[in-house]
């Protein structure tokens, strides 16, 4: 029987002690991992803020705090949006990134031509974002529909860009600068028998992104497990930062992996695989897809891992396919990719959508990783890499406490009266309780083979090491589905005589 330890065995005197502590009673019971979102993303150019780390509750908070219309606070539109249809209690946290070191804005313009000579009113979209109505009345000249385009694309706080009066065109700026910035995109709707036409110059020119190695650098023990990466995919040498800092990540004595999430919006499967085929061997990064869609690629990619990370933090084993996007506007049917171009799509390293009833609906949500050569790769996709997390996450609720760290380690066939001692056998019935769990959990398949092949041992060299080794199998997913149907014609019975 153990001894109490309420009163010091030195104690001689008459006393009754009660010792209160807690007593870990999980037993094995899995706790999901706690999803957490970082958003690596600008400020308003015109915005001064602070570059350390901020956890926002709000898409207004963010945008008072780093900029209206900034690619900080178009993300986490779609992550925290005013109607509550995003990440809920998850933690979104902005890692605020400036402006880069000569950076360049990209720039446009709208210019306007002829005379009214009917009323009517229109609107200048921006990525599927709508500025205020203007006005065009009989008589307005250049320079009036100028002065009206021109107010009502600044009395639109959340548009991404700002325009000014330069009398015979409306001058388009971006919100920050940087290459993201050439993927804003302008347009006129309406006015269209007004007399008033409207010639536009798509912004360019944008270029420089801003350094992340600080950014990064603040990320520390926090366990971020989504990344949203609003700067452009092209930049190979951003998404190079980020797996270099998340394979470290993967570290055994680290063991904090995250994914980072890129936005693409080319229509051209080609075009849009050019890089997560380049980089085979990349389980760290993944990219968020809407062929041919105006939407900036952060929002896309915003609103998508809008739908990934609830699903992961409450049914972690679940795969992402059919969840809609609603918000996201999709490009053309042209443009969207087929099954062939889909499985291309996969085999490339990159996710794919959907259109259903001209609704975005997440399909495959897969890393870069593919290797050459190898059919089912390990980390290709995304909902594998959170079962591991969550595998990983457990075992670390199992094994790095008080309760093990420290406790006296002895054979399995030694007697003992001291109640905190550890055996290696003990350590194979705790992973066992959480096999059973993962089973459960749909996390893992044949727990059996998983509880056979778990062993522990003490260290034949270091007496204070416990070596433990399990192996499990990861459970899959019904991405496909194939059905035979086989069919015939009746034809009657044999009548009776």
């Amino acid at each position: 029987m153990a001894l109490s330890t309420a009163v010091d065995l030195s104690a001689v005197a008459r006393v009754v002690g009660i010792k209160t502590e807690f007593v870990n009673l999980r037993g094995g019971n899995l706790v999901n991992l706690p999803q957490r979102i970082a958003v690596f993303g600008q400020g308003n150019s015109a915005a001064t803020y602070s570059t350390d780390k901020f956890q926002v509750t709000s898409a207004t908070q963010a945008a008072e705090r780093y900029g209206f219309g900034s690619p900080i606070h178009l993300a986490v539109q779609q992550l925290l949006p005013a109607n509550g249809d995003g990440v809920g209690t998850i933690p979104v946290t902005v890692y605020p990134l400036v402006d880069g070191v000569a950076a360049a804005t990209a720039a446009g313009d709208i210019t306007p031509s002829g005379t009214a000579t009917k009323a009517g009113t229109a609107r200048v979209i921006v990525n599927n974002r709508q500025s205020q109505a203007f006005s065009i009345d009989v008589g307005d000249t250049v320079a009036d529909v100028v002065t009206a385009v021109t107010a009502a694309i600044n009395a639109i706080l959340d548009l991404p860009i700002i325009a000014s009066d330069d009398t015979t065109e409306v001058g388009i700026s971006a919100k920050w600068a940087g290459p993201s910035g050439n993927d804003l995109n302008i347009s006129v709707e309406g006015g269209e028998d007004t007399g008033i036409t409207f010639a536009i110059t798509q912004p360019t020119a944008g270029a420089v992104n801003p350094a992340i190695d600080d950014a990064l650098a603040q990320i520390g023990d926090v366990w971020e497990t989504l990344i949203l990466n609003c700067l452009d995919i092209a930049d190979t040498a951003i998404l190079d930062k980020f797996q270099t800092e998340g394979e470290g990540r993967w570290g055994s004595l680290r063991r904090k992996p995250y994914i980072c999430f890129t936005g693409n919006t080319a229509a051209d499967v080609a075009t849009a695989i050019s890089v997560s085929d380049a980089r085979k061997t990349d389980r760290i990064n993944a990219q968020l897809v809407a062929p041919g869609s105006l939407d900036l690629p952060l929002v896309v990619a915003a609103r998508q891992l809008s739908r990934i990370a609830p699903l992961a933090q409450n049914n972690p084993p679940h795969d992402y396919g059919s969840r809609t996007a609603d918000g996201l506007t999709p490009g053309t049917d042209a443009q969207q990719w087929d099954y062939a171009q889909r499985d291309q799509a996969v085999k490339g390293g990159s996710s794919t959508i959907e259109v259903k009833d001209s609704v975005v609906t997440l399909s495959d949500i897969v890393t870069f990783y593919h290797p050459s050569g190898d059919p089912t790769p390990a980390y290709r996709y995304v909902v594998d890499i959170v079962k591991i997390t969550n595998i990983l996450f457990n075992l670390d609720l199992t094994f790095a406490n008080p309760e093990w760290d420290g406790a006296p380690l002895i054979p399995d066939s030694q007697a003992t009266t001291n109640r905190t001692a550890k055996k290696p056998k003990m350590a194979v019935a705790a992973v066992a309780s959480l096999i059973d769990q993962l089973a459960l959990g749909a996390f893992i398949s044949d727990p059996d083979f998983a509880k056979d092949n778990t062993q522990a041992a003490i260290n034949g060299q270091n007496p204070k090491r416990l070596d433990v080794t399990t192996t499990m199998k990861i459970s899959g997913n019904t991405n496909i589905i194939s059905v035979d149907f086989n069919w015939g014609f009746f034809f009657g019975t044999t009548p009776v005589v």
